[in-house]
């Protein structure tokens, strides 16, 4: 399998998940997400899907701070409606990452771990998403604006020639090269693209 270098110098997200320990799946209920696994389930990588594993990433740094988070122990929610935009997308990797799911997740085991109900769009809020802990009630505002990284102005010409149909094989292997180019530089610029904020 190939896939662009830098997606390995990108930090993993670790968390603890009890109902996998429950399970028997993972030791002590400890296993870490790359970048590689959501760009796996997604399909592809873009400043969408790297924005969302950005989000979640320091989001959960900032909830649990003393140790790794626990997953399916936090709240998600959205200003957006889950058809606007890119809010679908950004959610699905957060809910890969964090357990959280609007009402398809898991109902529970005996009164415990379910994982429905703690992804909420449409939300009151002014921030790119909030996340808050379900045992202490502790919530951060998180902030992503990939803006700041521009792409690169050859991609804009490629990007009408795909559309076109009159483009070469070439061409194509170039767009994608400067795509992720795009992406490893907002991966390079996460303090200046993520903002998070104690609510």
């Amino acid at each position: 399998m190939s896939y662009p270098d830098f997606f390995d110098t990108i930090e993993t997200i670790k968390v603890k998940d009890p109902l996998s320990q429950v399970l028997g799946v993972f030791v002590a209920g400890e296993y870490e997400f790359s970048y590689l696994d959501v760009v796996k389930a997604a399909g592809h990588s873009c400043p969408t899907v790297a924005g969302a594993y950005l989000i979640a990433s320091e989001a959960l740094k900032a909830l649990y701070s003393e140790g790794r988070a626990i997953r399916g122990g936090m709240k998600v929610e959205f200003k957006e409606s889950l058809e606007e935009g890119v809010a679908g997308v950004i959610g699905n990797v957060i809910s890969q990452i964090t357990g959280a799911t609007d009402k398809s997740g898991f109902k529970g085991l005996q009164g415990q771990f379910a994982r429905h109900s703690l992804m909420k769009f449409n939300a009151d809020i002014s921030s790119s998403a909030r996340f808050t802990r379900v045992d202490s009630g502790k919530s951060v505002d998180v902030f992503y604006n990939p803006e700041t990284v521009k792409p690169n102005p050859k991609m804009m010409p490629l990007m009408q020639k795909m559309g076109s149909g009159n483009v070469s094989a070439g061409e194509i292997k170039e767009f994608g090269e400067l795509w992720q180019e795009r992406v490893e530089r907002i991966f390079e610029n996460r303090t200046t693209v993520i903002e998070v904020s104690e609510v």
